[in-house]
């Protein structure tokens, strides 16, 4: 057992907080099979009670050339191709701009190829982070299965990775909707991704974040991942544990530590604007779980989908992402991928 698991257990109601314990055996799921969470506590998600705990009690915290806090910048690529939905407000949005030669683009990709797609723009969203010196991981999915839609085939955009993981980013696994409780099928995923890119993938978060307390976190470990950042809310922000630090978790079953690094996710775009009345409401919430994550010397784990940045009624999303880069530069934080934040935490840990 680690120190940070045995100073957690002399308090019991933020040890039963960090294992989150009311999850062994829900009283309800949502429609998704995930946990369903109380108002309460989507009310107290914005503190991080545990971090808060364990640095009271002695926990110290060190990151690369003296920064004091981390972000990890992750990308779940939910789609390559734009449905018609989405190309049919890009487009209107173009044409109500007067931008003409976008809006014929929005709605012919199709006709000109797959690389093409207004989704396929990770170089452009490597440049924007670069700007900021910042890193991020790209997680991709190779599950045929999908309850909507059909998403895509990795191998038609095997030099896109390629390009990503050649720049210093990462690729890493978007579990299936069907695999998260299936160890086969995520291994099977695992090897297709491994494949394309020529190389091991260390980091995955589950589609739709389907995830069972602890259940996912021994099947992820079995199937060789190193970290996974599935650990998170779907219908608010914050810290669904009281924790704004990795930390390794433990199985309340066996009263053993398992095997991987959990990076929890902190704010995904989609949640933050759906619970948002205003871009103003979404930046003051995400600007006050950077403060307090910087407070503790914590990591901040963002969501922003791929999509986002090829929508262009999705704007304001980006606009909120960059404005992030910028005051997460101008605090010295270091924005980095799942993987290096894995990497420098396993070595110190």
């Amino acid at each position: 057992m680690s120190l940070m698991h045995e100073l957690l257990m002399k308090n019991q109601d933020i040890w039963d907080l960090f294992t989150r314990k009311e999850e062994y055996y829900p009283e309800k799921l949502d429609e998704h099979q995930r946990f369903l969470f109380s108002k309460k506590d989507l009310q107290n998600a914005s503190e991080p009670e545990v971090s808060r705990y364990l640095m009271e009690n002695g926990m110290q915290v060190e990151f690369p050339e003296n920064k004091s806090f981390a972000v990890c910048l992750t990308h779940d690529v939910d789609d390559i191709y734009p449905t018609v939905s989405h190309s049919l407000l890009s487009a209107a949005y173009s044409l109500k701009q007067l931008n003409f030669k976008d809006s014929v683009a929005q709605l012919l990709w199709k006709l000109r190829g797959i690389d093409y797609s207004p989704y396929l723009n990770f170089s452009k969203i490597i440049d924007i982070e670069a700007s900021f010196e910042a890193k991020s991981s790209f997680y991709f999915i190779t599950a045929e299965a999908d309850p909507i839609r059909f998403r895509y085939d990795i191998e038609d955009i095997e030099h896109h990775l390629g390009e990503v993981s050649d720049r210093g980013w990462e690729v890493g696994l978007h579990g299936g909707y069907y695999s998260y409780d299936n160890p086969e099928k995520i291994k099977k995923e695992k090897e297709r991704l491994e494949a394309i890119l020529g190389k091991k993938i260390i980091g995955f978060r589950n589609h739709y974040l389907r995830f069972k307390t602890p259940d996912s976190w021994e099947i992820l470990a079995d199937v060789g991942f190193s970290y996974d950042s599935t650990f998170g809310h779907r219908y608010s922000v914050g810290f669904r544990n009281g924790m704004c630090h990795p930390f390794r978790p433990y199985n309340l079953n066996t009263g053993k530590e398992i095997d991987i690094l959990e990076v929890p996710l902190i704010v995904m775009d989609v949640a933050l604007f759906k619970t948002s009345n205003s871009f103003e409401e979404a930046w003051e919430r995400t600007k006050n779980l950077i403060d307090t994550t910087a407070s503790l010397n914590g990591v901040i784990t963002l969501l922003w989908h791929n999509f986002v940045f090829g929508c262009n009624f999705r704007k304001d999303w980006v606009r909120l992402y960059e404005k992030v880069l910028q005051y997460c530069s101008e605090k010295d934080a270091w924005m980095t991928s799942g993987e290096e934040i894995y990497r420098w935490w396993a070595d110190r840990n």
